[in-house]
């Protein structure tokens, strides 16, 4: 089996699709996990959870690198998280160097030119530094796959609004394979509290379940966001997509991170998901996650 060699920037530690994302990447036998970074407030929280969560499911040696804690110019929306409660009790790595993690993916993405996947799933920070630090990355990146932006609803979107500087110079690069999953899209991919508690019992993920509870006590539902994502990277017939081009609004106070699609354009640059097959995705979700 050739795996697909994926390199995953997250802000786990807020929503609970992240942690849900990386389990699915983590349990994935095609998904070859070649490091970890995450972003925003309290980074290194964040990389805790994620050290914490690759313990559980065995795989303590992927590189996991604490990314960057503030967006490129605006303050901080997303200051701390919350989910780091449940780290208590749990075996974890406490320290990550500091000031590494774009080193670590520039370095990484040159050392296998034209192999990697990198999958954003958080505010796009430490992204948009890598692609600034160092132009040519875009060009030597197999696929880039972002769960960010809202393109039939001319609405802002968390990843794009909290650092939408980073977010332009992510879609100002070019990549060879650009994809965007949307909150058209994701949206349609959600669960209860009670359905996901009933389809997470018994698989014996403990961290999850209870970064899950500190979810719940604020939201009565889970959207799959990222888990849907990272799916396509493997499964891509879940959704139906389209080309075209997408802008980053960054005049307009109010409307600062908004993405705007134009499709059929002559610049058909990105690939975006403008629909998905929740009942497809749920089931290949959990036979992933739930495998022995």
């Amino acid at each position: 089996m050739n795996k697909i060699p994926v390199l995953l920037d997250t802000d786990i530690g807020n929503d609970i699709d992240d942690a849900l994302c990386l389990l699915y990447l983590l349990r994935q036998p095609m998904c070859e996990l070649v490091g970890i970074t995450t972003v925003g407030g309290q980074p290194g929280v964040r990389a805790m959870l994620a050290d914490a969560l690759c313990r559980e499911v065995g795989r303590e040696g992927i590189p996991i690198h604490s990314g960057t804690g503030i967006p490129i110019l605006i303050p901080q929306k997303m200051v701390e998280a919350p989910q780091g409660a449940a780290l208590k009790g749990r075996t974890y790595r406490k320290s990550f160097q500091s000031n590494r993690t774009v080193d670590f993916l520039r370095e990484t993405i040159r050392s296998r030119p034209g192999e990697i996947t990198l999958l954003g799933i958080g505010p796009l920070t430490n992204i948009g530094l890598l692609f600034a630090i160092d132009p040519e990355i875009p060009s030597l990146l197999k696929r880039l796959v972002l769960m960010c932006g809202q393109f039939y609803k001319q609405k802002g979107e968390w990843n794009a609004r909290v650092d939408p500087h980073a977010a332009a110079i992510v879609y100002n690069a070019r990549v060879a394979q650009h994809l965007s999953v949307g909150l058209d899209v994701t949206q349609k991919c959600r669960m209860s509290g009670e359905e996901i508690r009933r389809n997470m019992m018994g698989l014996g993920f403990e961290l999850i379940n209870d970064m899950l509870e500190v979810w719940l006590k604020f939201r009565g539902r889970v959207t799959y966001h990222d888990p849907l994502a990272a799916s396509l990277i493997f499964q891509p017939d879940i959704c139906r997509y389209e080309r075209g081009k997408v802008d980053v609004e960054l005049k307009v106070d109010d409307l600062l991170g908004t993405t705007y699609w134009e499709p059929n354009t002559q610049e058909t640059y990105y690939t975006i998901a403008v629909d998905v097959d929740s009942n497809c995705f749920f089931d290949h979700y959990f036979s992933i996650v739930g495998e022995k």
